[in-house]
């Protein structure tokens, strides 16, 4: 069975830093693409960043210079670095897999973890 559990959210201030955690198991980190999503009440889900099985990352446009993700191959995890967190950053976050080998050709995902909530006041 696939397992992806996040954690690492929680109710910050403007301006620090969060380190999300997706603890995997049923699959390996070094076999496909994990990605990780945020959603906002009422919103669809948006893409945030991937990284490939080979390690080659693919950040969503809006988010390149404040996100940063990597995984580990020793803990089966994935992370997601978010700095200078706004209060518009706030919302469900969640790690995804996209069953494809090598790079992240998109940032569109196939099984989804139950999400950590993060919620960032001004």
């Amino acid at each position: 069975e696939v397992k992806l559990v996040e954690s690492g959210g929680g109710s910050v201030q403007a301006g620090a830093t969060l380190r999300l955690a997706c603890s995997i198991s049923g699959l390996s980190v070094n076999d496909y693409c994990w990605g990780w999503l945020r959603q906002a009440p009422g919103e669809d889900r948006e893409a945030v960043a991937g990284i490939g099985s080979i390690g080659a990352t693919h950040i969503a446009k809006s988010w390149r210079g404040r996100v940063t993700i990597s995984k580990d191959n020793g803990t089966n995890t994935v992370y997601l670095l978010i700095q200078s967190l706004r209060p518009d950053d706030s919302g469900t976050y969640y790690c995804a897999v996209r069953y494809e080998y090598g790079y992240c050709s998109s940032l569109y995902f196939s099984t989804y973890g139950q999400g950590t909530q993060v919620t960032v006041s001004a």
